[in-house]
């Protein structure tokens, strides 16, 4: 019933954690009554959390119920902490996932078309220094220390947010803001139509897609509106070469 072994069974009763209801008198063989199948199952639970069992012993020989409150307790705040991390680690994976698949599908970089974006939740840094003098590496730098200091994962995908489309045009290698993708985010670029182009090479490098996405907006009679969004598809996680990695620039229209 409890399916453990039987040398467990004798273990666990010569270290005193867990006797049989009686033991027979001439052949010493273990008996154990049903309802015992509570505590051996209690004790297999705490075992698996890794709780040593001289501990789980000393506990069951002298239970009371406030002894059994204060280990719950104890053991539930833990696995609240471990929870928080699984789940922090599987929003991440799934996070990344799927921006890796929009990386692998995405069309060969100089090509531009409107589409529809659904709303995309992220959590946008501070605003950055004056583009003049800095450049992209000592502003991801100065974000990165603003996210630990805010304890804001930066496991997570990360994009560059431009304030218009002159500034993206103007300095294409600083964002104004960086972010990090994160689905329980306050903030968000939103649904809607976009602008979409993508552009191939290092961080901060665009190599002329700014100018680009200018000059199709103009040639078909499109307004750019708000923020431009560069969201950094296949960087150094999925990728060798740097000169490969691929960004997906979206201005909304």
């Amino acid at each position: 019933m409890s399916g453990l072994e039987q040398s467990t069974l004798r273990y666990w009763d010569d270290i005193g954690l867990f006797r049989p209801a009686r033991r027979d008198e001439f052949n010493s063989y273990r008996y154990y009554a049903p309802d015992q199948i509570l505590l051996v199952n209690f004790i297999k639970v705490l075992s698996s959390l890794n709780i040593p069992l001289k501990v789980i012993a000393q506990i069951s020989e002298n239970r009371t119920p406030e002894a059994i409150l204060a280990l719950m307790e104890q053991q539930e705040s833990i696995l609240d902490i471990s929870l928080n991390r699984l789940h922090e680690a599987y929003t991440t994976i799934h996070t990344l996932r799927d921006v890796i698949k929009q990386g692998i599908t995405a069309p060969e970089p100089g090509t531009f078309a409107v589409e529809a974006l659904d709303e995309m939740r992220i959590v946008l840094g501070p605003q950055g220094d004056p583009p003049e003098g800095n450049d992209f590496y000592r502003s991801f730098a100065r974000y990165c220390r603003w996210a630990k200091e805010n304890r804001i994962n930066l496991n997570n995908p990360i994009g560059g947010c431009y304030e218009s489309p002159e500034r993206f045009l103007q300095t294409p290698a600083v964002p104004s803001r960086f972010f990090s993708v994160d689905p329980h985010a306050h903030e968000k670029r939103p649904a809607g139509k976009y602008l979409v182009g993508y552009s191939r090479g290092h961080y901060g490098e665009m190599n002329g897609a700014s100018q680009d996405m200018i000059d199709y907006a103009h040639e078909h009679n499109l307004e750019l509106k708000g923020p431009v969004y560069v969201l950094y598809l296949l960087g150094e996680i999925s990728v060798r070469e740097p000169s490969e990695y691929l960004a997906q620039i979206c201005a909304a229209v």
